[in-house]
């Protein structure tokens, strides 16, 4: 009888293991082939909070200046992240695939980003996290920053889920080694429990931008004075 016992709960015991989801499995094979091809050729040194968020649902909210920036906001957590992208992406062959595999949430072109919205709730409240590049493309220009659109800040707020910001300084490049920058986590508290208005989304808007300039301008301090590891750690 206690061998029979045995042998059922063992059999329950592998019945609730869950079994890995297919973006779990993309986001395994993506980390490895970074790893073992992609980090040597593109080099890098974490900066900040330097340990994985792994413990729930966060917004990564990073700087755009290159299209590899999905790769920071890939290794600092070991699930599976959802990239927010934009409709253009998913017009070319590559980009429609890797948009697909990584299920990406897609941003409308005609402006039209509720759907956008609401499945970047959905995600969030299923403790999934996700990831917004808030100035919406690549900054190939010389400004720290591209017009930010808004969101994020508003996102965070209903949901009531943390921030992580991740920034960097230049722009990610073959065999030179790269700083990402992590943030502790923060929320917007003072908004939690009120009906926002669109002052208070600008507000908070703004206190992300700021946010994230204070960041840039101390990893330029940074390179400035050569002094890796001395700072920002």
């Amino acid at each position: 009888m206690n061998n029979d016992t045995e042998m059922k709960n063992e059999n329950k015991d592998e019945k609730s293991v869950k079994k890995p989801t297919k973006l779990e499995k993309w986001f395994r094979t993506m980390r490895r082939f970074h790893a073992v091809l992609m980090r040597p050729i593109f080099p890098y040194k974490k900066l900040g909070h330097t340990e994985k968020f792994n413990d729930r649902a966060y917004i990564i909210v990073g700087n755009h200046k290159s299209v590899l920036d999905v790769i920071p906001a890939a290794i600092c957590m070991d699930k599976p992240v959802h990239y927010m992208a934009k409709q253009e992406l998913t017009q070319k062959k590559i980009g429609k695939w890797f948009t697909s595999k990584c299920e990406c949430i897609i941003v409308s072109r005609d402006g039209n980003d509720a759907p956008a919205i609401l499945k970047a709730m959905r995600y969030l409240k299923n403790g999934e996290s996700i990831c917004i590049f808030p100035e919406g493309t690549r900054n190939k220009t010389d400004d720290v920053f591209l017009p930010f659109k808004s969101g994020a800040a508003a996102l965070a707020i209903k949901t009531r889920t943390p921030i992580i910001l991740m920034m960097q300084y230049k722009k990610i490049k073959a065999f030179k080694k790269s700083y990402y920058y992590y943030s502790e986590p923060f929320e917007f508290t003072e908004y939690y429990g009120k009906k926002l208005t669109e002052a208070d989304i600008k507000e908070a808007d703004e206190k992300l931008r700021a946010k994230m300039l204070e960041i840039y301008n101390r990893l330029g301090e940074f390179f400035r004075n050569k002094k890796k590891g001395d700072i920002l750690q």
